[in-house]
Protein backbone atom coordinates (compact mmCIF):
# COMPACT_ATOMS: atom_id res chain seq x y z
CA UNK A 1 0.00 0.00 0.00
CA UNK A 2 1.56 3.26 -1.10
CA UNK A 3 0.57 6.55 0.67
CA UNK A 4 0.11 8.79 -1.65
CA UNK A 5 2.64 12.35 -2.84
CA UNK A 6 2.18 15.02 -4.65
CA UNK A 7 5.34 15.64 -7.42
CA UNK A 8 6.65 18.65 -5.59
CA UNK A 9 6.90 16.74 -1.84
CA UNK A 10 9.30 14.00 -4.08
CA UNK A 11 10.85 16.56 -6.00
CA UNK A 12 11.84 18.19 -2.21
CA UNK A 13 12.94 15.54 -1.07
CA UNK A 14 15.00 14.88 -4.38
CA UNK A 15 16.55 18.32 -4.06
CA UNK A 16 17.72 17.94 -0.54
CA UNK A 17 19.65 14.88 -1.44
CA UNK A 18 21.52 16.86 -4.22
CA UNK A 19 22.73 19.26 -1.56
CA UNK A 20 23.43 16.97 0.77
CA UNK A 21 25.46 14.90 -1.25
CA UNK A 22 27.48 18.26 -2.38
CA UNK A 23 28.24 18.78 1.01
CA UNK A 24 29.68 15.32 1.61
CA UNK A 25 31.66 15.00 -1.34
CA UNK A 26 30.33 13.10 -3.87
CA UNK A 27 30.81 12.25 -7.59
CA UNK A 28 29.28 15.36 -8.99
CA UNK A 29 27.31 13.09 -11.52
CA UNK A 30 25.48 12.09 -8.64
CA UNK A 31 24.60 15.43 -7.38
CA UNK A 32 23.27 15.80 -11.11
CA UNK A 33 21.20 13.01 -11.68
CA UNK A 34 19.37 13.45 -7.95
CA UNK A 35 19.19 17.44 -9.08
CA UNK A 36 17.73 16.77 -12.34
CA UNK A 37 15.40 14.21 -11.48
CA UNK A 38 14.47 16.96 -8.76
CA UNK A 39 13.81 19.20 -12.09
CA UNK A 40 11.92 16.83 -14.17
CA UNK A 41 9.23 16.00 -11.30
CA UNK A 42 8.57 19.68 -10.61
CA UNK A 43 7.59 19.97 -14.70
CA UNK A 44 5.68 16.96 -14.25
CA UNK A 45 1.87 17.32 -15.58
CA UNK A 46 0.87 13.72 -14.56
CA UNK A 47 0.73 12.64 -11.04
CA UNK A 48 3.38 10.63 -9.96
CA UNK A 49 1.21 8.42 -8.16
CA UNK A 50 -0.08 6.54 -11.13
CA UNK A 51 3.91 5.85 -11.62
CA UNK A 52 4.33 4.62 -7.97
CA UNK A 53 1.25 2.68 -7.83
CA UNK A 54 2.62 0.93 -11.49
CA UNK A 55 6.54 1.05 -10.49
CA UNK A 56 6.59 2.51 -14.01
CA UNK A 57 8.55 5.48 -12.94
CA UNK A 58 11.77 4.85 -15.05
CA UNK A 59 9.41 5.49 -18.11
CA UNK A 60 9.71 9.18 -16.79
CA UNK A 61 13.04 10.46 -18.79
CA UNK A 62 15.07 11.46 -15.82
CA UNK A 63 14.71 8.74 -13.32
CA UNK A 64 17.09 6.30 -13.38
CA UNK A 65 16.65 2.33 -11.77
CA UNK A 66 18.10 3.38 -8.56
CA UNK A 67 16.54 6.98 -8.21
CA UNK A 68 12.88 5.64 -8.89
CA UNK A 69 14.02 2.67 -6.18
CA UNK A 70 14.41 5.53 -3.72
CA UNK A 71 11.03 7.03 -4.51
CA UNK A 72 9.06 3.83 -3.84
CA UNK A 73 10.70 3.10 -0.98
CA UNK A 74 9.73 7.03 0.44
CA UNK A 75 5.86 5.77 -1.13
CA UNK A 76 5.81 2.17 0.70
CA UNK A 77 7.43 3.57 4.10
CA UNK A 78 7.28 7.48 4.24
CA UNK A 79 11.21 7.44 4.27
CA UNK A 80 13.86 7.97 1.64
CA UNK A 81 16.98 5.83 2.89
CA UNK A 82 19.61 7.58 0.49
CA UNK A 83 18.66 10.74 2.02
CA UNK A 84 17.97 9.86 5.80
CA UNK A 85 21.73 8.18 5.23
CA UNK A 86 22.63 11.56 4.38
CA UNK A 87 21.21 13.44 6.98
CA UNK A 88 22.86 11.54 9.25
CA UNK A 89 26.83 12.50 7.58
CA UNK A 90 26.09 15.91 6.64
CA UNK A 91 25.15 18.25 9.77
CA UNK A 92 21.79 20.43 9.18
CA UNK A 93 23.30 23.90 9.57
CA UNK A 94 25.76 22.96 6.66
CA UNK A 95 23.11 23.41 3.92
CA UNK A 96 22.96 27.24 4.89
CA UNK A 97 26.40 27.35 3.50
CA UNK A 98 25.25 26.44 0.52
CA UNK A 99 23.58 29.83 0.29
CA UNK A 100 27.29 31.45 0.70
CA UNK A 101 28.51 33.44 -2.18
CA UNK A 102 32.13 32.32 -3.23
CA UNK A 103 31.65 29.14 -1.13
CA UNK A 104 31.15 26.75 -3.27
CA UNK A 105 30.20 22.89 -2.09
CA UNK A 106 33.91 21.94 -2.32
CA UNK A 107 35.01 24.39 -0.02
CA UNK A 108 31.90 23.84 2.53
CA UNK A 109 32.80 20.53 2.99
CA UNK A 110 36.80 20.81 2.72
CA UNK A 111 35.89 23.83 5.85
CA UNK A 112 33.55 21.33 7.58
CA UNK A 113 35.98 18.51 7.69
CA UNK A 114 39.17 20.12 8.46
CA UNK A 115 37.61 22.49 10.65
CA UNK A 116 34.94 20.42 12.47
CA UNK A 117 32.17 23.21 12.15
CA UNK A 118 28.87 22.83 10.64
CA UNK A 119 27.13 26.10 11.67
CA UNK A 120 27.80 29.63 10.30
CA UNK A 121 28.47 31.11 13.48
CA UNK A 122 31.41 28.70 14.06
CA UNK A 123 31.76 29.95 10.10
CA UNK A 124 32.48 33.30 11.28
CA UNK A 125 34.72 33.06 13.92
CA UNK A 126 37.32 30.39 12.56
CA UNK A 127 36.78 33.17 9.79
CA UNK A 128 37.91 35.61 12.07
CA UNK A 129 40.53 33.86 13.80
CA UNK A 130 42.03 32.76 10.53
CA UNK A 131 41.75 29.40 10.17
CA UNK A 132 39.90 28.80 7.14
CA UNK A 133 42.42 31.57 5.51
CA UNK A 134 44.94 28.72 6.55
CA UNK A 135 43.69 26.11 4.67
CA UNK A 136 45.15 24.95 1.48
CA UNK A 137 43.21 26.17 -1.41
CA UNK A 138 41.82 28.83 0.03
CA UNK A 139 43.79 31.57 2.02
CA UNK A 140 43.07 35.74 3.19
CA UNK A 141 41.62 36.62 -0.18
CA UNK A 142 38.94 33.50 -0.21
CA UNK A 143 38.15 34.05 3.60
CA UNK A 144 37.92 37.62 3.15
CA UNK A 145 34.83 37.36 0.54
CA UNK A 146 33.41 34.69 2.46
CA UNK A 147 33.18 36.59 5.51
CA UNK A 148 31.74 39.40 3.39
CA UNK A 149 29.40 37.07 1.81
CA UNK A 150 27.95 36.11 5.29
CA UNK A 151 27.44 39.70 6.35
CA UNK A 152 25.60 40.67 3.17
CA UNK A 153 23.87 37.74 3.62
CA UNK A 154 22.40 38.74 7.81
CA UNK A 155 21.75 41.94 6.18
CA UNK A 156 20.03 41.27 3.27
CA UNK A 157 18.28 38.14 1.53
CA UNK A 158 20.69 36.12 -0.69
CA UNK A 159 17.77 36.52 -4.04
CA UNK A 160 15.44 39.51 -4.38
CA UNK A 161 12.13 39.86 -6.56
CA UNK A 162 12.10 40.42 -10.16
CA UNK A 163 10.79 43.92 -9.43
CA UNK A 164 13.88 44.68 -7.10
CA UNK A 165 16.62 43.77 -9.57
CA UNK A 166 14.66 45.55 -12.68
CA UNK A 167 15.49 48.41 -10.89
CA UNK A 168 18.98 47.64 -9.98
CA UNK A 169 19.85 46.35 -13.36
CA UNK A 170 18.60 49.18 -15.60
CA UNK A 171 19.91 51.79 -14.03
CA UNK A 172 23.37 50.17 -14.01
CA UNK A 173 22.63 49.09 -17.49
CA UNK A 174 21.39 52.43 -18.80
CA UNK A 175 24.78 53.84 -17.31
CA UNK A 176 26.89 52.21 -19.80
CA UNK A 177 24.86 51.52 -22.91
CA UNK A 178 25.86 54.78 -24.82
CA UNK A 179 29.36 54.48 -23.60
CA UNK A 180 31.94 54.16 -26.12
CA UNK A 181 32.94 51.33 -27.23
CA UNK A 182 29.32 49.41 -26.87
CA UNK A 183 28.74 47.64 -29.88
CA UNK A 184 25.90 45.62 -27.80
CA UNK A 185 24.97 45.33 -24.25
CA UNK A 186 22.38 42.66 -22.46
CA UNK A 187 21.00 41.80 -19.51
CA UNK A 188 22.09 37.98 -18.75
CA UNK A 189 21.21 35.21 -16.55
CA UNK A 190 18.30 34.68 -14.36
CA UNK A 191 16.82 38.10 -14.82
CA UNK A 192 16.90 37.49 -19.00
CA UNK A 193 15.26 34.30 -18.51
CA UNK A 194 12.54 35.77 -16.16
CA UNK A 195 12.98 34.28 -12.88
CA UNK A 196 10.35 35.53 -10.22
CA UNK A 197 13.45 35.90 -7.86
CA UNK A 198 17.42 36.55 -8.60
CA UNK A 199 20.44 35.75 -7.25
CA UNK A 200 23.49 38.19 -9.04
CA UNK A 201 23.04 40.17 -11.68
CA UNK A 202 24.55 39.69 -14.72
CA UNK A 203 25.46 41.91 -17.36
CA UNK A 204 27.41 41.45 -20.91
CA UNK A 205 28.84 43.56 -23.38
CA UNK A 206 30.44 43.31 -26.16
CA UNK A 207 33.68 45.70 -27.18
CA UNK A 208 37.19 45.95 -28.21
CA UNK A 209 40.26 45.14 -25.99
CA UNK A 210 41.08 49.39 -25.54
CA UNK A 211 37.81 50.36 -23.76
CA UNK A 212 37.40 47.34 -21.66
CA UNK A 213 39.45 49.45 -19.13
CA UNK A 214 36.79 52.72 -19.49
CA UNK A 215 34.31 50.30 -19.01
CA UNK A 216 34.94 48.70 -16.16
CA UNK A 217 35.82 52.04 -14.73
CA UNK A 218 32.47 53.55 -15.78
CA UNK A 219 30.99 50.69 -14.18
CA UNK A 220 32.68 50.17 -10.64
CA UNK A 221 32.48 54.04 -9.66
CA UNK A 222 28.48 53.95 -10.95
CA UNK A 223 26.67 56.17 -7.48
CA UNK A 224 25.29 52.58 -6.46
CA UNK A 225 28.11 50.70 -5.84
CA UNK A 226 29.34 50.44 -2.46
CA UNK A 227 31.82 47.82 -2.94
CA UNK A 228 34.05 46.41 -5.22
CA UNK A 229 34.45 42.61 -5.36
CA UNK A 230 36.88 41.96 -7.77
CA UNK A 231 37.90 43.35 -10.79
CA UNK A 232 39.78 41.77 -13.78
CA UNK A 233 40.61 41.68 -17.41
CA UNK A 234 37.40 40.88 -19.06
CA UNK A 235 34.74 40.44 -15.68
CA UNK A 236 34.58 43.18 -12.77
CA UNK A 237 32.47 42.38 -9.62
CA UNK A 238 30.33 45.12 -7.43
CA UNK A 239 28.16 45.14 -4.15
CA UNK A 240 25.17 47.73 -4.65
CA UNK A 241 23.86 49.43 -2.07
CA UNK A 242 20.83 47.58 -2.11
CA UNK A 243 23.24 44.53 -1.51
CA UNK A 244 22.90 43.13 -4.72
CA UNK A 245 26.18 41.80 -6.43
CA UNK A 246 26.30 42.31 -10.26
CA UNK A 247 29.09 41.07 -12.12
CA UNK A 248 29.85 43.27 -15.55
CA UNK A 249 31.24 40.85 -18.46
CA UNK A 250 33.46 42.09 -21.23
CA UNK A 251 33.80 40.24 -24.67
CA UNK A 252 34.83 40.38 -28.21
CA UNK A 253 31.87 41.59 -30.20
CA UNK A 254 32.63 37.87 -31.96
CA UNK A 255 32.14 36.28 -28.69
CA UNK A 256 29.29 38.00 -27.51
CA UNK A 257 26.36 35.89 -29.09
CA UNK A 258 27.89 32.48 -27.46
CA UNK A 259 28.52 34.58 -24.44
CA UNK A 260 24.94 35.74 -24.29
CA UNK A 261 24.01 32.27 -24.18
CA UNK A 262 26.05 30.80 -22.17
CA UNK A 263 25.75 33.89 -19.14
CA UNK A 264 22.28 33.60 -19.99
CA UNK A 265 21.89 29.81 -18.51
CA UNK A 266 19.70 28.28 -17.37
CA UNK A 267 22.64 25.58 -16.35
CA UNK A 268 20.17 22.81 -17.27
CA UNK A 269 19.53 24.07 -20.49
CA UNK A 270 23.16 24.50 -21.59
CA UNK A 271 24.22 21.08 -20.52
CA UNK A 272 21.89 19.53 -23.03
CA UNK A 273 23.05 22.38 -25.72
CA UNK A 274 27.00 21.51 -25.15
CA UNK A 275 25.88 17.88 -25.57
CA UNK A 276 23.87 18.48 -28.99
CA UNK A 277 27.13 20.37 -30.25
CA UNK A 278 29.16 16.73 -29.52
CA UNK A 279 26.46 14.69 -31.10
CA UNK A 280 27.36 17.18 -34.46
CA UNK A 281 30.84 16.85 -33.89
CA UNK A 282 31.41 20.29 -32.22
CA UNK A 283 32.18 21.78 -28.83
CA UNK A 284 30.18 24.64 -27.33
CA UNK A 285 31.79 26.97 -24.76
CA UNK A 286 30.97 30.91 -23.65
CA UNK A 287 33.60 31.49 -26.09
CA UNK A 288 32.05 30.04 -29.20
CA UNK A 289 31.64 27.10 -31.39
CA UNK A 290 34.49 24.13 -32.43
CA UNK A 291 34.45 21.71 -34.27
CA UNK A 292 36.09 18.59 -32.64
CA UNK A 293 40.00 16.94 -33.41
CA UNK A 294 40.08 13.30 -33.94
CA UNK A 295 40.35 12.80 -30.28
CA UNK A 296 37.26 14.30 -29.39
CA UNK A 297 38.76 17.71 -28.53
CA UNK A 298 37.70 21.04 -28.78
CA UNK A 299 39.90 22.48 -31.66
CA UNK A 300 40.19 26.19 -31.08
CA UNK A 301 41.50 26.57 -34.62
CA UNK A 302 38.37 25.72 -36.45
CA UNK A 303 35.57 27.50 -35.45
CA UNK A 304 32.10 27.24 -36.61
CA UNK A 305 31.14 30.39 -37.81
CA UNK A 306 27.61 32.02 -36.82
CA UNK A 307 26.70 35.78 -36.07
CA UNK A 308 23.81 35.38 -33.63
CA UNK A 309 22.29 33.21 -30.97
CA UNK A 310 19.65 32.03 -33.76
CA UNK A 311 22.90 30.95 -35.77
CA UNK A 312 23.55 28.67 -32.72
CA UNK A 313 20.72 27.13 -32.19
CA UNK A 314 20.36 26.63 -36.20
CA UNK A 315 23.73 24.64 -35.95
CA UNK A 316 22.23 22.37 -33.26
CA UNK A 317 19.69 21.61 -35.50
CA UNK A 318 17.11 24.06 -33.30
CA UNK A 319 14.90 27.11 -33.59
CA UNK A 320 15.95 30.00 -31.31
CA UNK A 321 14.76 29.04 -27.83
CA UNK A 322 13.54 32.18 -26.29
CA UNK A 323 15.00 32.92 -23.38
CA UNK A 324 12.37 32.45 -20.73
CA UNK A 325 12.09 28.99 -21.43
CA UNK A 326 15.98 27.74 -21.42
CA UNK A 327 15.17 25.84 -18.21
CA UNK A 328 15.10 21.95 -19.94
CA UNK A 329 11.43 21.32 -19.38
CA UNK A 330 10.68 20.28 -22.64
CA UNK A 331 11.43 23.71 -24.59
CA UNK A 332 13.99 21.34 -26.71
CA UNK A 333 10.82 19.03 -28.03
CA UNK A 334 9.20 21.73 -29.01
CA UNK A 335 12.26 24.02 -30.53
CA UNK A 336 13.33 20.73 -32.99
CA UNK A 337 9.90 20.96 -34.10
CA UNK A 338 8.85 24.20 -34.86
CA UNK A 339 9.63 27.68 -35.46
CA UNK A 340 8.13 29.86 -32.60
CA UNK A 341 5.12 29.82 -30.33
CA UNK A 342 3.27 32.56 -30.08
CA UNK A 343 3.79 33.21 -26.71
CA UNK A 344 1.98 35.92 -25.18
CA UNK A 345 3.82 39.43 -25.12
CA UNK A 346 3.28 42.68 -23.42
CA UNK A 347 1.67 44.56 -26.12
CA UNK A 348 -0.68 41.86 -26.70
CA UNK A 349 -2.52 43.00 -23.33
CA UNK A 350 -5.84 45.04 -23.91
CA UNK A 351 -7.39 45.47 -21.13
CA UNK A 352 -6.72 44.74 -16.90
CA UNK A 353 -8.43 42.55 -14.83
CA UNK A 354 -7.88 42.37 -11.09
CA UNK A 355 -7.77 45.67 -9.34
CA UNK A 356 -8.84 47.35 -6.43
CA UNK A 357 -10.30 51.18 -5.67
CA UNK A 358 -11.14 53.03 -2.90
CA UNK A 359 -14.15 51.21 -2.10
CA UNK A 360 -12.02 48.68 0.02
CA UNK A 361 -8.29 48.90 0.40
CA UNK A 362 -7.08 50.81 -2.93
CA UNK A 363 -5.58 54.35 -3.48
CA UNK A 364 -7.45 55.65 -5.87
CA UNK A 365 -11.00 55.54 -7.12
CA UNK A 366 -12.71 54.05 -9.69
CA UNK A 367 -12.49 57.11 -12.45
CA UNK A 368 -8.72 57.57 -11.33
CA UNK A 369 -8.10 53.89 -11.78
CA UNK A 370 -10.24 53.77 -14.93
CA UNK A 371 -8.70 56.93 -16.67
CA UNK A 372 -5.07 55.53 -15.92
CA UNK A 373 -5.91 52.33 -17.82
CA UNK A 374 -7.06 54.35 -20.55
CA UNK A 375 -3.82 56.61 -20.89
CA UNK A 376 -1.78 53.48 -21.24
CA UNK A 377 -4.13 52.45 -23.96
CA UNK A 378 -6.12 49.88 -22.39
CA UNK A 379 -10.04 48.91 -23.23
CA UNK A 380 -11.33 47.91 -20.04
CA UNK A 381 -11.05 47.82 -16.61
CA UNK A 382 -12.18 44.56 -14.23
CA UNK A 383 -12.98 46.18 -11.50
CA UNK A 384 -12.58 43.66 -8.24
CA UNK A 385 -12.56 45.11 -4.95
CA UNK A 386 -12.20 42.79 -1.62
CA UNK A 387 -15.50 40.57 -0.27
CA UNK A 388 -17.04 41.27 3.18
CA UNK A 389 -15.05 38.52 5.04
CA UNK A 390 -12.29 40.38 4.36
CA UNK A 391 -12.85 43.17 6.82
CA UNK A 392 -9.34 43.82 7.35
CA UNK A 393 -9.33 45.31 3.36
CA UNK A 394 -12.08 47.06 3.82
CA UNK A 395 -14.37 44.23 2.46
CA UNK A 396 -17.83 45.78 0.69
CA UNK A 397 -21.11 44.62 2.17
CA UNK A 398 -24.01 44.25 -0.07
CA UNK A 399 -25.42 48.16 0.32
CA UNK A 400 -21.81 48.97 -1.02
CA UNK A 401 -21.98 46.67 -4.04
CA UNK A 402 -24.85 48.04 -5.14
CA UNK A 403 -23.56 51.92 -4.60
CA UNK A 404 -20.35 50.80 -6.76
CA UNK A 405 -22.72 49.39 -9.70
CA UNK A 406 -24.71 52.52 -9.76
CA UNK A 407 -21.11 54.38 -9.56
CA UNK A 408 -19.75 51.43 -12.39
CA UNK A 409 -22.89 52.33 -14.40
CA UNK A 410 -22.59 55.54 -14.51
CA UNK A 411 -18.87 56.12 -15.68
CA UNK A 412 -19.79 53.34 -18.39
CA UNK A 413 -22.28 55.95 -19.80
CA UNK A 414 -20.24 58.79 -19.43
CA UNK A 415 -17.37 57.28 -21.07
CA UNK A 416 -19.62 55.64 -24.30
CA UNK A 417 -21.13 59.55 -24.81
CA UNK A 418 -17.59 60.62 -24.37
CA UNK A 419 -17.09 58.41 -27.41
CA UNK A 420 -14.78 56.74 -25.12
CA UNK A 421 -13.58 53.13 -26.29
CA UNK A 422 -13.17 51.36 -22.86
CA UNK A 423 -15.66 49.71 -20.65
CA UNK A 424 -15.74 48.90 -16.95
CA UNK A 425 -16.72 45.40 -15.66
CA UNK A 426 -18.26 44.69 -12.47
CA UNK A 427 -16.38 42.45 -10.55
CA UNK A 428 -15.35 40.96 -6.81
CA UNK A 429 -12.66 39.37 -5.57
CA UNK A 430 -14.68 36.51 -3.42
CA UNK A 431 -12.88 35.37 -0.51
CA UNK A 432 -12.97 31.42 -0.67
CA UNK A 433 -14.39 30.51 2.76
CA UNK A 434 -13.19 27.60 5.06
CA UNK A 435 -15.71 24.70 3.21
CA UNK A 436 -14.92 26.26 -0.56
CA UNK A 437 -18.02 28.13 -0.89
CA UNK A 438 -17.52 31.92 -2.04
CA UNK A 439 -18.67 35.54 0.35
CA UNK A 440 -22.35 36.63 -0.47
CA UNK A 441 -25.62 35.13 -1.28
CA UNK A 442 -26.03 33.88 -5.10
CA UNK A 443 -28.32 36.19 -6.12
CA UNK A 444 -25.46 39.34 -5.31
CA UNK A 445 -22.82 36.77 -7.48
CA UNK A 446 -24.81 36.58 -10.00
CA UNK A 447 -25.00 40.36 -10.18
CA UNK A 448 -21.34 41.14 -11.01
CA UNK A 449 -19.95 40.44 -14.30
CA UNK A 450 -17.50 38.22 -12.93
CA UNK A 451 -15.88 36.71 -9.63
CA UNK A 452 -12.62 36.01 -8.78
CA UNK A 453 -11.86 33.49 -6.08
CA UNK A 454 -9.22 34.04 -3.86
CA UNK A 455 -8.26 32.42 -0.39
CA UNK A 456 -6.83 35.20 1.81
CA UNK A 457 -7.21 33.76 5.40
CA UNK A 458 -6.04 29.87 7.08
CA UNK A 459 -4.04 29.25 3.84
CA UNK A 460 -2.07 26.64 6.19
CA UNK A 461 -5.15 24.02 5.96
CA UNK A 462 -3.74 20.34 5.74
CA UNK A 463 -3.70 19.36 2.12
CA UNK A 464 -6.48 17.54 1.90
CA UNK A 465 -8.92 19.91 3.42
CA UNK A 466 -7.18 23.03 1.22
CA UNK A 467 -7.89 20.68 -1.96
CA UNK A 468 -11.38 20.51 -1.16
CA UNK A 469 -11.86 24.13 -0.79
CA UNK A 470 -10.74 24.87 -3.84
CA UNK A 471 -11.92 22.28 -5.79
CA UNK A 472 -15.18 23.39 -4.53
CA UNK A 473 -14.39 27.26 -5.33
CA UNK A 474 -13.42 26.18 -8.99
CA UNK A 475 -16.55 24.38 -9.59
CA UNK A 476 -18.64 27.04 -8.36
CA UNK A 477 -20.64 28.50 -11.23
CA UNK A 478 -20.01 32.24 -10.22
CA UNK A 479 -16.11 31.74 -10.66
CA UNK A 480 -14.37 32.93 -12.93
CA UNK A 481 -11.09 33.33 -12.46
CA UNK A 482 -9.03 31.28 -9.50
CA UNK A 483 -6.92 34.21 -8.02
CA UNK A 484 -3.29 33.63 -6.47
CA UNK A 485 -3.92 29.78 -5.87
CA UNK A 486 -1.74 29.09 -3.50
CA UNK A 487 -1.38 32.67 -1.74
CA UNK A 488 2.17 32.56 -1.96
CA UNK A 489 4.45 35.87 -1.23
CA UNK A 490 7.81 35.52 -2.42
CA UNK A 491 11.03 35.46 -0.24
CA UNK A 492 8.92 35.88 2.73
CA UNK A 493 5.84 33.03 2.58
CA UNK A 494 5.85 29.65 1.13
CA UNK A 495 1.87 28.61 -0.61
CA UNK A 496 -0.52 26.46 0.89
CA UNK A 497 -0.11 22.77 0.23
CA UNK A 498 -1.75 21.86 -2.81
CA UNK A 499 -1.76 19.90 -5.69
CA UNK A 500 -1.52 22.12 -8.23
CA UNK A 501 -1.40 19.38 -11.30
CA UNK A 502 -5.14 18.61 -10.61
CA UNK A 503 -6.14 22.00 -10.03
CA UNK A 504 -5.13 23.36 -12.94
CA UNK A 505 -6.79 20.03 -14.62
CA UNK A 506 -9.54 20.65 -12.71
CA UNK A 507 -10.05 24.31 -13.67
CA UNK A 508 -9.59 23.86 -17.61
CA UNK A 509 -12.63 21.62 -17.07
CA UNK A 510 -14.70 23.38 -15.56
CA UNK A 511 -13.64 26.51 -17.35
CA UNK A 512 -12.41 28.50 -15.13
CA UNK A 513 -9.52 30.67 -15.32
CA UNK A 514 -6.46 30.63 -13.18
CA UNK A 515 -4.98 34.28 -12.84
CA UNK A 516 -0.78 34.89 -13.09
CA UNK A 517 -1.10 37.41 -10.15
CA UNK A 518 1.08 39.98 -11.84
CA UNK A 519 1.92 41.64 -8.26
CA UNK A 520 6.40 40.38 -8.34
CA UNK A 521 5.39 39.61 -4.70
CA UNK A 522 3.27 36.98 -5.76
CA UNK A 523 3.71 36.00 -9.35
CA UNK A 524 1.46 32.79 -8.81
CA UNK A 525 0.16 30.57 -10.18
CA UNK A 526 3.80 29.54 -10.60
CA UNK A 527 5.37 29.09 -14.51
CA UNK A 528 6.56 25.27 -13.08
CA UNK A 529 3.38 24.57 -13.91
CA UNK A 530 3.02 25.94 -17.77
CA UNK A 531 3.44 22.61 -19.30
CA UNK A 532 0.36 20.87 -17.21
CA UNK A 533 -1.59 24.13 -18.62
CA UNK A 534 -0.54 23.68 -21.55
CA UNK A 535 -1.46 20.11 -22.15
CA UNK A 536 -4.95 20.69 -21.16
CA UNK A 537 -5.57 24.10 -22.65
CA UNK A 538 -6.03 25.99 -19.20
CA UNK A 539 -6.90 29.84 -19.70
CA UNK A 540 -4.98 32.61 -17.80
CA UNK A 541 -5.44 36.39 -17.14
CA UNK A 542 -2.24 38.08 -16.85
CA UNK A 543 -3.52 39.89 -13.42
CA UNK A 544 -2.13 43.73 -11.97
CA UNK A 545 -3.79 42.82 -8.63
CA UNK A 546 -3.14 46.68 -8.94
CA UNK A 547 -3.81 49.13 -5.80
CA UNK A 548 -2.76 51.85 -6.79
CA UNK A 549 -2.46 53.35 -10.41
CA UNK A 550 1.58 52.55 -10.42
CA UNK A 551 0.46 48.68 -9.52
CA UNK A 552 -1.50 48.91 -13.07
CA UNK A 553 2.34 48.42 -14.94
CA UNK A 554 3.10 45.18 -12.91
CA UNK A 555 1.64 43.37 -15.58
CA UNK A 556 5.04 43.00 -17.48
CA UNK A 557 6.26 40.94 -14.67
CA UNK A 558 3.13 38.94 -15.31
CA UNK A 559 3.51 38.66 -19.12
CA UNK A 560 7.66 37.17 -17.95
CA UNK A 561 5.83 34.64 -15.49
CA UNK A 562 3.40 33.92 -18.47
CA UNK A 563 5.43 33.43 -21.47
CA UNK A 564 8.27 30.95 -19.18
CA UNK A 565 4.89 28.83 -18.35
CA UNK A 566 4.44 28.49 -22.43
CA UNK A 567 1.03 30.71 -22.59
CA UNK A 568 0.46 31.45 -25.92
CA UNK A 569 -1.29 34.37 -26.61
CA UNK A 570 -4.69 33.15 -27.50
CA UNK A 571 -4.77 31.37 -23.64
CA UNK A 572 -4.75 34.60 -22.17
CA UNK A 573 -8.28 36.33 -21.24
CA UNK A 574 -7.16 39.84 -21.22
CA UNK A 575 -5.28 39.61 -24.60
CA UNK A 576 -9.24 39.37 -25.79
CA UNK A 577 -11.54 42.52 -26.64
CA UNK A 578 -13.71 43.55 -24.02
CA UNK A 579 -17.06 41.73 -26.11
CA UNK A 580 -14.74 38.43 -26.34
CA UNK A 581 -14.14 38.77 -22.35
CA UNK A 582 -17.59 39.52 -21.82
CA UNK A 583 -18.39 36.84 -23.73
CA UNK A 584 -16.01 34.30 -21.60
CA UNK A 585 -17.37 35.94 -18.27
CA UNK A 586 -20.82 34.84 -19.19
CA UNK A 587 -20.03 31.45 -20.02
CA UNK A 588 -20.21 29.77 -16.77
CA UNK A 589 -20.27 26.42 -17.50
CA UNK A 590 -24.21 26.46 -16.18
Amino acid sequence: MYMPLTNQEVAAKLREVSKLMQLSGQNRFKVIAFDKAAQTLEGLGEDINNYIEERSLTDIKGIGKSIAEDIYALAETGSMPVLESFREKVPEGLIEWLDISGLGPKNAYKIHKELGISTIAELKEKLEDGSVAGLSGLGKKSAEKIMKSIEWKEKFDERCRLDQAKEIASVIYESLKDQEGVQQIEVAGSYRRGLETIGDIDILIAAEEEHISHLFEVFTTHERVTEILGKGDTKSSVRTAEGRQVDLRIVSPDEFPAALMYFTGSKEHNVVLRQRARDRGMSLNEYGLFKLNNDGDTDFDQAVAFSSEEDIYEKLDLHFVPPELREDRGEFEIYEKQEELSLVEADDIRGVIHAHSTYSDGKYSIREMAEACMERGYEYLGLTDHSKTAAYAGGLNVDEIKQQWEEVDALNKEFEEAGNNFVIFKGIESDILADGSLDYEDEILAGFDFVIASVHQSLEMPRNKMMERMRNAIKNPHTRILGHPTGRLLLRRDGSDLDLNELVALAAEYNTAIEINANPRRLDLDWRFGNKAKETGLMTSINPDAHTIAGIDDIEYGVRIARKGKYEKERVLNTMSADEVKDFFEDKGE
